[in-house]
């Protein structure tokens, strides 16, 4: 099989496939000789080969085929046997191939990066900061003093794009680094078959060969006994060699449910950092940015005054929702030929405003806050002083001043009939307390999340 031949079956496989499959599975394989009905392909590692022999060589075999050549059968050898063959030499078994639309060519993936995501692009606010130059620090590529990097937070809060620029600073910076980034889904995947297919010394060469391994949604992995053991004997493996890991979740490692003791202790060990709900001054830059990409392909369509802030005052959901509102409103202004005003915004957005005005009730914060402190509804509204009860009820209160739209004679009254002035100096010292006391201030945060979602 020819080289042209063989190129001319890659486009027909792209098309098939789809971009990320290609690059990841069809782009790194190698055509070798055919004999006898058998086509050869050189693989990277053994555990591609199996992966491309199981998902994909029924279409690549009818490819070949459809090419004139006669094929029946399909051998995966490894790369290095290329060389002896008079073929260009190529990397390490453990080494991948570079993701879709990216000039990184040493990061292994099985989740393509997004070139959307860098640091460059990355709107930095008080919610995020914290994230933001931790996640600096490690792409550095320089000793931290902190393993594991632990970022989590809601969806759309950036914690994947925080990710993905980590892993193209760290190949631009270090090239010669060898930088591991998938899902916790993948590595289960990954994991699972390696048992299957008895090919778990191919497993832990992959795994624990990296200089940095990055995980995403590691939450995936709770509950899974199997995956759950196999991700902390990497994880301790890595760290004894003094190999860097990011991990990612949805919620703080003691928050994730059915994850062994064990593996949350090892995730608690590093640095651990949570990225916040967005505040308005960070959704309006976001808007901002985003702005010059769409003037980009909209040259000639006028924003009108107050709109960015009217989106950044209505849209509080996450970053996402606020972006792609962002983006149709642009592609809708095109459309009708007409500049993008307030109204237009109003028609344009009528179900994605409806959607961020979803009333929060006391009621619904009352009944959250007490399951959140594990008290007696009863108890938080009763009229009991003990501080076990007194704080959630100051921290409802506060709640309900910040998220519902009731004055504060109507908040005293759900409240057991209680004064005004006692629903101030309840929020008052809720405010205080959030300076100086962080568990206050994560509760706030987790009930916030809770609340909204």
């Amino acid at each position: 099989m020819t080289q042209d031949q063989w190129g001319e079956i890659r486009q027909r496989l792209l098309k098939t496939v789809g971009q990320n499959n290609f690059t990841t599975w069809i782009e790194p394989l190698e055509a070798g000789k055919v004999a006898n009905g058998i086509a050869t392909l050189h693989v990277p590692t053994n555990f591609f080969g199996n992966y491309v022999s199981q998902n994909f060589s029924d279409l690549i075999l009818h490819e070949i085929n459809a090419e004139g050549i006669e094929v029946s059968r399909l051998n995966f050898a490894l790369q290095q046997r290329a060389a002896n063959e008079g073929r260009k030499p190529v990397e390490p078994a453990h080494k991948s191939p570079a993701p879709a639309k990216s000039d990184v060519n040493n990061v292994m993936v099985t989740a393509p990066l997004d070139p959307r995501f860098s640091f460059d692009n990355f709107v930095v606010g008080k919610p995020n900061e914290l994230a933001h130059a931790a996640a600096k620090r490690v792409a550095e590529g320089g000793p931290v003093t902190f393993n594991p990097l632990f970022l989590y937070g809601g969806v759309g809060l950036g914690k994947t794009h925080l990710m993905h620029a980590i892993a193209r600073e760290l190949a631009e910076r270090k090239p010669q680094m060898n930088v591991l980034y998938l899902s916790a889904e993948q590595f289960m995947y990954r994991f699972v078959q390696a048992l299957r297919d008895r090919k778990m010394m191919d497993f832990k060469e992959i795994f624990r060969s990296v200089d940095v391994l990055m995980v995403d949604d590691v939450q995936f992995i709770a509950g899974k006994d199997s995956t759950q053991e196999e991700f902390f004997h990497t994880f301790n493996a890595l760290v004894d060699q003094r190999k860097q890991i990011i991990i990612s979740a949805d919620r703080a490692p003691g928050e994730i449910k059915d994850l062994e003791d064990r593996v949350k202790s090892r995730l608690q060990c590093g640095l651990v950092v949570d990225l916040h709900p967005t505040d308005y001054e960070l959704r309006l830059g976001i808007l901002q940015s985003k702005v010059e990409a769409q003037r980009e392909n909209y040259p000639d369509l006028h924003l009108q005054d107050g709109v960015l802030e009217f989106l950044a005052h209505r849209i509080t959901s996450n970053v996402r929702v606020l972006e792609g509102a962002l983006t149709r409103l642009f592609a809708f202004g095109s459309l009708v030929g007409r500049e993008i005003d307030m109204e237009l915004t109003q028609d344009c957005l009528t179900d994605v405003l409806r959607d961020s005005e979803r009333k929060i009730s006391v009621e619904e914060i009352q009944r959250k806050v007490s399951e959140h402190y594990n008290i007696r509804l009863s108890d938080m509204i009763g009229p009991k002083r003990l501080r076990s009860y007194a704080r959630p009820r100051q921290v409802a209160m506060y709640l309900c001043k910040q998220m519902t739209s009731r004055s504060l004679p109507e908040i005293g009254r759900r409240f057991g009939g209680r004064d005004h002035t006692t629903v101030i100096h309840g929020v008052r010292r809720i405010e205080e307390l959030m300076l100086s006391d962080d568990q206050i201030a994560e509760d706030l945060q987790l009930l916030r999340r809770a609340l909204e979602s």
